[in-house]
């Protein structure tokens, strides 16, 4: 009788997400320094458990009540990182994005703002904006995110907004097309990872307009 197929999901390794094999997982956690990952029976909940936080998974069996988790099993972010966000004017609609280094807070790229976007826009394009530019200096040092969304979107290279085109952001729709188009032709072992608020503090590329 044929085995049934597992689905992984990895919260912390080289790549985040849900992979079809152990292989796949094994390449983005084997080796790599406190990886948090779990094996599920259906896509499903695997795809469910992604969205949530690993403690809630992790050490928890099946129908069991989730633990309140501590900033131990959490950790502490790794200081040699770029840190990434985005802001969103509700008023205006406008979208700015930046992405700093957390050892010394130095920003490293500043860009918008842009016309009529969203904040999952703005988060996905930082992401990417990071990988291009650890890229050209040859850098595996991990980005953090605190948008599970645009992590997503970005393990699907494809950012899945429901905004709608118009002549006001074209520009924005063509700095998506561009961000998808690296993603398929660009190979990156840098871990993207969730920046965790609730035990780190505020995201340090926030923009403070909360």
């Amino acid at each position: 009788m044929a085995k049934k197929p597992k689905f992984y999901v990895v919260w912390r390794g080289r790549q985040t997400g849900v992979f079809d094999s152990w292989d796949e997982c094994k390449a983005q956690t084997h080796g790599f320094d406190k990886a948090l990952y779990k094996s599920f029976d259906s896509k499903a909940e695997a795809l469910k458990a992604f969205r949530d936080k690993p403690h809630e998974h992790i050490g928890a069996s099946p129908g069991t009540a989730k633990k309140t988790p501590n900033r131990l099993f959490v950790g502490e972010p790794n200081a040699d990182s770029l840190v990434v966000d985005a802001a969103w004017n509700t008023a205006t609609g406008d979208m700015e994005y930046q992405g700093i280094y957390l050892a010394t807070r130095q920003r490293l790229f500043l860009m918008g703002p842009y016309a009529n976007g969203t904040n999952n826009i703005g988060e996905f394009l930082a992401i990417v904006h990071a990988l291009a530019l650890l890229h050209q200096k040859g850098s595996n040092i991990p980005v953090y995110s605190d948008s599970r969304t645009a992590i997503s979107w970005v393990q699907k290279k494809k950012a899945n907004t429901k905004l709608d085109p118009t002549p006001h952001n074209a520009v924005l729709f063509e700095l998506i097309r561009r961000a998808e188009t690296w993603l398929k032709t660009h190979v990156f072992a840098n871990p993207i990872l969730k920046w965790e608020t609730q035990y780190w503090g505020e995201n340090p590329a926030d923009f403070g307009r909360k």
